[in-house]
């Protein structure tokens, strides 16, 4: 399903019934409505960073739910794709943390191949319906995806942005482990905390003082999949 070891690592959560369930769901919906992202691009988060070569997860809740946005990567959109706020916000703040240029496009591609698994807690959205696939079985699965990083015995880093993702907060229980938490970089609340957290930097510096290779967070133009 996926082309890499996420395919052996969640072998046994694909053949549970709620999951075959969920598909059986998220097939009918591609059928009926315009739901995103792509249906091969469902899974592009763990085909672009694998279980071994995951060491921070940013955690986000739902697909963009415009057209042509969401591609399977959290926070991320297409190349040619207009930055949503949250993640003019999010560059804004890389800027600041560690004076990286903001890049035009809005595409985390290089980020992925960097290590950082950019995983939604809900895998699919219908068009102009945020939060319309919540609750169908995506964040069992997703849930169980970072219990699975949480046993990884090699550290990890976790950013949690925003109350949705902080809840997460109760499955990282593995010491090894860095969680960095602050509010949501949306509009409506980067102003309360986002800015100036310095997630970047503070991911780097962890990494660094367990012996691990720093995320190169620049996004080099242009990015093509």
């Amino acid at each position: 399903m996926i082309g890499n070891s996420w395919d052996e690592i969640l072998k046994k959560e694909f053949n549970k019934d709620y999951f075959k369930d969920l598909l059986d769901f998220v097939k009918k919906e591609y059928q009926t409505k315009t739901i995103y992202p792509k249906e091969t691009e469902i899974f592009n988060a763990f085909r672009k960073t694998s279980y071994e070569d995951t060491k921070v997860v940013i955690l986000g809740q739902d697909p963009y739910h415009g057209i042509n946005q969401a591609h399977g990567l959290s926070f991320s959109v297409k190349d040619g794709i207009k930055c949503p706020p949250s993640l003019v916000n999010i560059y804004k703040e890389l800027n600041d943390d560690l004076n990286i240029k903001i890049p035009t496009t809005g595409n985390l591609i290089p980020w992925t191949e960097e290590g950082v698994l950019l995983l939604n807690a809900t895998l699919t959205v219908e068009a102009s319906k945020p939060g319309s696939h919540q609750g169908k079985g995506w964040e069992t699965f997703t849930d169980e995806v970072i219990k699975i990083i949480n046993d990884k015995n090699t550290p990890v880093v976790f950013i949690l942005w925003g109350n949705y993702a902080r809840q997460k907060k109760k499955l990282i229980t593995n010491s090894l482990h860095y969680i960095i938490e602050s509010p949501h970089p949306s509009p409506f609340s980067a102003y309360n905390g986002f800015f100036g957290s310095k997630p970047f930097s503070k991911t780097n510096n962890f990494l660094i003082s367990k012996g691990l290779k720093p995320i190169n967070w620049e996004i080099k133009e242009p990015v093509h999949e």
